[in-house]
């Protein structure tokens, strides 16, 4: 499945019980970072005009922040015969499917939201990938499927029931928010021109498209807001 094939929702009338999710938009998933996302840096304007809309009509916008430790299990330099981008999977999938490079390190450049990206807007700040023995994609839950991140109290806390999904990558930390928001009883859109993807192993972002197609998730581009 590509995005062309995607059906775009048009003319959402959004308000206080929706909420923008901007992921992981910091420094090392930038094309200069440690696990670039090819032009990821082009959609930091447009999420920033699009969380400004949402503020506008009284929704919320949160942001998530990978936040490892520098021992993360997640890191091929954790082991002595890996490298970035192989393949490996702990038993368990809390770690996996493949390694990466050391990245969002905490405290580091790194770790930062992009320089343009406008945080006043943002409601709140959810780090995750915080255990070094579990991975975290998504903002709701850790790569176990069973440590919880405060997303979701924080969501329903503030009587959010629709979630946008922007930020990267596509394929994982997005895709991932995305079916666990379903699980957990949101309604999801992902705003397909506002991220990218990685495409590792390749073919991920397809069978990402079709699993989100086939959970229900929507699909919005930034244009789609009234």
């Amino acid at each position: 499945m590509k995005i062309e094939d995607l059906k775009i929702e048009k003319d959402i009338n959004i308000n206080e019980k929706d909420a923008l999710l901007i992921v992981d938009l910091q420094n090392d998933f930038m094309p200069s970072g440690a696990l670039p996302v090819e032009n990821g840096d082009l959609i930091v304007d447009d999420i920033n005009n699009v969380a400004e809309t949402f503020k506008n009509k009284k929704s919320k916008v949160i942001l998530t922040q990978d936040w490892h430790p520098n021992n993360h299990k997640s890191f091929a330099s954790q082991y002595l015969d890996k490298n970035p981008g192989d393949a490996y999977q702990t038993e368990d999938g809390a770690i996996g499917p493949v390694l990466w490079p050391d990245h969002c390190v905490q405290d580091t450049e790194g770790a930062n939201f992009h320089k343009n990206l406008k945080k006043n807007l943002g409601d709140a700040v959810i780090q995750k990938g915080m255990n070094p023995e579990i991975d975290s994609y998504s903002g709701f839950l850790e790569n176990d499927k069973k440590t919880k991140t405060e997303l979701a109290e924080k969501l329903k806390s503030l009587g959010v029931e629709r979630i946008f999904i922007c930020g990267l990558a596509l394929d994982y930390c997005c895709c991932y928010t995305a079916l666990d928001g379903v699980d957990l009883g949101f309604e999801v859109f992902l705003i397909v021109d506002l991220t990218k993807g990685i495409d590792l192993p390749p073919g991920n972002i397809s069978n990402c498209l079709e699993n989100m197609t086939n959970k229900g998730i929507k699909f919005a581009n930034k244009d789609s807001f009234k």
